[in-house]
């Protein structure tokens, strides 16, 4: 069908979507947002891309980004123009906006554009793939104990519907002796039979803990190939809080589900998120929530299923912060302008320099692992008589936001990223070094 006729369809009139006002023409997403020129690593100019308020060292961005020039810019765009004229705005540019932030995040991320979902977060990305699951009464789904709460609801769900079983099992005892080997035969000696769908999660926001998820795609993959197509396993990863930091092609990670929201480490904007999933893990899931753009268009009959790429068919459709969603390609652009190499290095420099010096520390317990290949941005640790909750407040009254764990064993937790420098961890440090 032609695209005109569609519009029709939808009760707009051919005039009013073709023949914008110049003020919509003007504030199009096809009108580049000016990003201000940054050279990669320059971390002082990227910090002063924040409205982040200096009042505080920042050691907790991580839960949720401030937005960045870019992305506010471009969300101010939007927002203005939709609030001008939304009707004309929306219908001028939905059918095409959601390929093109695929695409930007592909450019990114690795992979297909086609094989990307956009969602609102981690936890609706987690939500929609396990929901979607093709299990049946007995398969078993293999978690750790390890994840998120996001993770073991949506599990519990989709096996409360299905009939499947859901099985945890422990990847290490102590988080700072971890080794890849032993998370290796945990992972072989925990798959059974009935295992249908293994799910891990990549850092682990308890501890620190970095999994090695190739080694153990590895793994999987080697035990998929004894086994016939209707038994193969499937690997999905909540990846939110490496997702930002390592500089890695997702679609080379091994896993055939990679969820993450984009307005952590990204700095993407409030409230959006993707779902990468390969040929063989989208074919085995089923839509929850309806999409929108051109499943509408099948809907309506013209056009077939075949030919909505996978990602925008699996998308959740309605309304949603369009001005926020639309503006994530900023983010991704401005991560890029840095260098996903200079980014991991940075990150794991500024981590490293916190794990050191907390080791140092008589009456400080250190639980993320010091090596680099089995951790990342975050930075688990208690101080001995103190309770986790009770050091966030003490450091928030010196001027220092920091996060305590929501887990069942809470820690006390750092969690430096591209918005600090060597100083800020050395006063931070300092005063963990004086509730000794």
């Amino acid at each position: 069908m032609l695209r005109r006729e569609f519009l029709n369809r939808m009760g707009l009139s051919v005039g009013a979507s073709l023949l914008l006002p110049s003020t919509i023409l003007k504030a199009s997403p096809d009108s580049a947002v000016t990003n201000p020129a940054i050279q990669p690593g320059d971390w002082t100019a990227l910090r002063n891309m924040f409205p982040l308020t200096r009042k505080y060292i920042q050691l907790s961005t991580f839960l949720l980004a401030s937005h960045p020039k870019p992305v506010s810019d471009a969300i101010e765009k939007h927002r203005l123009a939709f609030d001008e004229n939304p009707s004309d705005y929306w219908h001028e540019h939905f059918l095409t906006i959601d390929r093109d932030i695929s695409i930007s995040a592909a450019q990114y991320m690795g992979g297909k554009a086609e094989n990307i979902a956009l969602t609102d977060s981690t936890t609706m990305g987690l939500g929609l793939v396990y929901s979607g699951l093709k299990l049946q009464p007995g398969d078993e789904v293999l978690q750790t104990v390890h994840d998120h709460y996001s993770t073991d609801m949506s599990l519990a769900h989709r096996a409360n519907r299905t009939g499947a079983k859901v099985n945890r099992i422990t990847l290490y005892d102590d988080p700072a002796s971890v080794s890849v080997d032993d998370v290796i035969k945990r992972v072989e000696a925990g798959i059974t039979s009935n295992t249908r769908v293994f799910v891990a999660t990549w850092v682990h926001s308890s501890t620190g803990v970095k999994l090695p998820i190739r080694a153990m795609a590895d793994t999987i993959g080697k035990l998929n190939q004894r086994r016939k197509a209707n038994q193969q396993i499937l690997f999905c990863v909540d990846g939110v809080h490496g997702f930002g930091i390592e500089d890695q092609d997702i679609s080379e990670l091994g896993c055939d589900f990679f969820i993450a929201g984009t307005h952590k480490w990204i700095f993407g904007p409030r409230g959006t998120g993707v779902i990468w999933g390969n040929d063989k893990g989208w074919s085995q899931s089923e839509p929850v929530i309806p999409s929108f753009s051109a499943s509408y268009e099948v809907w309506m009959g013209g056009m077939t299923q075949d030919q909505v790429p996978v990602g925008e068919h699996m998308s959740p459709g309605g309304f949603h912060s369009f001005e926020h969603r639309w503006a994530l390609p900023e983010a991704f652009k401005l991560h890029l302008q840095l260098g996903k190499a200079n980014v991991q290095k940075r990150i794991h420099q500024l981590n490293q320099q916190t794990k050191q010096g907390l080791a140092k520390m008589s009456h400080v317990n250190l639980y993320t692992p010091n090596s680099s290949e089995l951790s990342s941005g975050l930075v688990c640790f208690d101080v001995n008589g103190i309770e986790p909750e009770a050091v966030v407040k003490i450091m928030h009254n010196k001027g220092i936001i920091m996060s305590s764990t929501p887990y069942r064993i809470s820690y006390a937790r750092f969690a430096p990223s591209l918005l600090n420098n060597e100083k800020e961890i050395e006063l931070a440090l300092a005063e963990i070094q004086a509730l000794a």
